[in-house]
């Protein structure tokens, strides 16, 4: 019996999202179900349970019991997103591997609207230009995408957006440390390859609450900016040749002792 390759994987992260469990799965299958793709592969959606205390632990259970395409992993204890994304990623099977937040403030609908760029570049990312976070957040992210730009050279305006679409190759070069998640462009473009965002919606967030503020979010980002930038100057880069560039010297011809 042969076994399909998924199209797409799409792993999301989760850390005591109870309430928008549900509503966001029956959002992606929708979306994925009518895509045309579906109509000759299977999907997937990987959870990574983070060590979720609220009740989010069952209702992923259930969900796992209601829909073939659903996955669950649980962590035995919080690590925190980088650790959750890398465990998506390496047990994603899909062709390409989409994140998305578990909040609900990133419409699944906008995959639609990043899908056509994955035919051009190896990774496209979500961009929440008009934002409906308190000034707060929107003042450190601001700051914080700004120095991470201008230090990164990677040109993307909204890092932090986890609505992202990567081809397969790109999540198995990308060697991930914690904090890393709010790199994966600089990351990207680190291994050579390319790079693109677009515009997408973004939504207040109705239930729940951020795990995300000024000291974990900022400074904590400007610190990892850093281990980034070492990084960029020590990324091994290297290809092979396909053929000698010089031709083997004659059977008959001298050689030089």
């Amino acid at each position: 019996m042969t076994v399909t390759r998924p199209w797409a994987s799409v792993v999301i992260p989760i850390k005591d999202e109870r309430d928008n469990l549900m509503p966001l799965t029956e959002q992606l299958v929708k979306v994925l179900d009518a895509r045309e793709e579906s109509r000759s592969a299977p999907f997937e959606l990987i959870f990574i349970d983070d060590g979720s205390s609220d009740g989010s632990s069952e209702v992923l259970d259930s969900l796992v019991a209601r829909y073939r395409t659903v996955k669950v992993f649980h962590f035995d204890r919080n690590y925190g997103q980088s650790a959750a994304f890398d465990a998506g990623f390496k047990r994603s099977t899909g062709e390409l591997v989409m994140t998305i937040d578990g909040d609900l403030q990133n419409d699944p609908a906008d995959i639609a609207t990043l899908l056509p760029h994955i035919k051009t570049f190896d990774l496209v990312c979500g961009w929440r230009k008009d934002r409906h976070d308190n000034l707060t957040r929107k003042i450190s992210s601001r700051i914080a995408n700004s120095v991470r730009s201008a230090v990164t050279g990677d040109r993307v305006h909204d890092t932090g957006c986890s609505l992202k679409l990567f081809r397969r190759a790109v999540v198995e070069k990308m060697q991930l440390f914690e904090g890393m998640h709010r790199f994966f462009p600089a990351l990207a473009l680190m291994h050579g390859f390319t790079v693109t965002e677009v515009p997408v919606r973004h939504y207040p967030r109705t239930r729940g609450t951020s795990k995300y503020g000024v000291g974990n979010r900022l400074f904590k980002g400007l610190y990892d900016l850093v281990a980034v930038r070492w990084m960029q100057h020590r990324c091994l880069r290297y290809q092979y040749r396909t053929a000698a560039t010089t031709s083997s010297p004659s059977p008959s011809a001298p050689t030089r002792l």
